[in-house]
């Protein structure tokens, strides 16, 4: 059953790839500033950044995690393909910096557009966290339909990965999610992990998390489709 899952899960992967192709890919991220995205801290506030949390090193984004919030598109998004490429850096931090405690981001997305800016707003992650890339959490009483079942409103609701596709820790990762009509795909290095579909938002702004845990992003790319 399991392999079946799994098989199931790749062949709708090559079809919303296939969508994909026909649509024009844009980076979000130009390797060069924030244009596009602001800033949030829990500490500071809206574009306020002065320890550069968010900086921009080489061409790409490095999140220190030394605190908790996130970047923000300025623009909302509803059926889309977004494409990043992550890998982790070394340094952890409270409360986060236990050596067993996993490094944690994550993408959230339909997050609404007048929604006000906290940790952590309305929306649906796509999980960003050692050993967890592809779960979703639902936040903020967001929901979806995984296998049949709705899950909860609640302030925190995770559906669990079906399949591992991580490298390890220091390797760049890419992930893809997918948002068409309704169907949400999590595709992790050319591996469908997750899926869902009925979310209860389907439109909103895209964020990158700030957790604790340092973290790249070289590529941040979406395809909007129709």
């Amino acid at each position: 059953m399991k392999k079946l899952i799994v098989a199931c899960l790749l062949f709708a992967g090559i079809t919303a790839n296939a969508q994909t192709e026909k649509a024009k890919t844009k980076p979000l991220f130009n390797g060069k500033n924030l244009n596009g995205w602001y800033s949030f801290l829990t500490s500071k506030g809206k574009n306020s950044d002065p320890e550069k949390v968010f900086n921009i090193e080489n061409g790409l984004l490095h999140i220190s995690g030394k605190e908790f919030g996130y970047i923000c598109t300025e623009k909302v998004y509803s059926n889309f393909h977004l494409i990043v490429e992550f890998k982790w850096g070394t340094k952890k931090y409270p409360p986060r910096d236990a050596d067993t405690t996993k490094r944690d981001n994550g993408i959230l997305y339909f997050v609404p557009l007048n929604a006000k800016d906290f940790v952590w707003p309305k929306g649906i992650e796509c999980q960003i966290q050692e050993g967890d890339v592809g779960d979703f959490w639902m936040v903020d009483s967001a929901t979806v339909v995984v296998d049949g079942v709705r899950s909860g409103p609640k302030d925190f609701n995770r559906a669990k990965k079906k399949a591992d596709a991580e490298k390890p820790t220091g390797e760049w990762n890419r992930v893809e999610v997918i948002s068409n009509n309704g169907k949400l795909t999590h595709i992790v290095n050319g591996t469908v992990v997750n899926e869902a579909t009925d979310p209860s938002v389907t439109e909103g702004k895209i964020i990158i998390q700030s957790e604790g845990a340092e973290i790249y992003y070289r590529k941040i790319e979406l395809a909007e489709l129709k």
